[in-house]
């Protein structure tokens, strides 16, 4: 059968979501041009028109992946409802117990990143945004009057770091910490960040 053909932009997303498929499965270090023009059932040289190298297929996944986080994120704390729940919508999102998928993803490229400057560079960005972001909902929150939280940055540096570290543990050590658990140190640490109790993560909306 001959293969839908398919714009520029259309085949770049395309090899896109390819390599980010392969890199999860494979690893940044042992991904070839030839495992994602495999699975797409194309040339290398197709891969390698619209991306001349390994090393700018790569960075191009990471930062396509990286705005895919940050679209949903932004669909989050977008939504017309409290602070409060804003945040938290997004914070058992982005953790390792939630929905967000690409763990695996982002440990190699966290990895990969000290090797490689560009990778470097898009990991660096997104941590920034992510905190941005939340620090951002936090203020808002705290303008409010919903919770009480003197420095929003802080308390998103401190959760997002503990995130990370879960989603580690998660990933990389099956059976280290169980999701339940891992979910109630996320809850506990929101709650304790914002002065409230942890029960009022859950209060229904009045």
């Amino acid at each position: 059968m001959a293969r839908v053909r398919l714009s520029v932009a259309e085949r770049r997303e395309e090899l896109l979501r390819a390599a980010i498929e392969q890199i999860e499965a494979r690893g940044v270090a042992a991904v070839r041009i030839a495992d994602v023009a495999s699975a797409l059932g194309v040339s290398n040289a197709l891969v390698l028109y619209h991306f001349s190298t390994k090393e700018k297929l790569v960075a191009a996944a990471f930062t396509h992946a990286a705005e895919d986080d940050l679209a949903h994120l932004r669909k989050l704390l977008g939504r017309r409802t409290t602070a409060l729940r804003r945040l938290r919508s997004a914070v058992r999102w982005y953790a390792p117990t939630g929905q967000a998928k690409g763990w695996r993803l982002w440990i190699e490229g966290w990895a990969a990143a000290l090797r490689e400057p560009v990778l470097q560079e898009v990991t660096r960005d997104l941590d920034r945004r992510w905190k941005a972001a939340l620090a951002e909902v936090i203020a808002e929150g705290v303008a409010a009057g919903e919770f009480r939280c003197p420095d929003p940055m802080g308390t998103a540096l401190r959760l997002t770091a503990l995130l990370d570290g879960l989603a580690v543990q998660l990933t990389s050590y099956p059976g280290a910490v169980s999701r339940a658990r891992a979910q109630e140190w996320v809850d506990e640490a929101l709650a304790g960040e914002l002065g409230l109790e942890r029960e009022a993560l859950t209060a229904p909306e009045r």
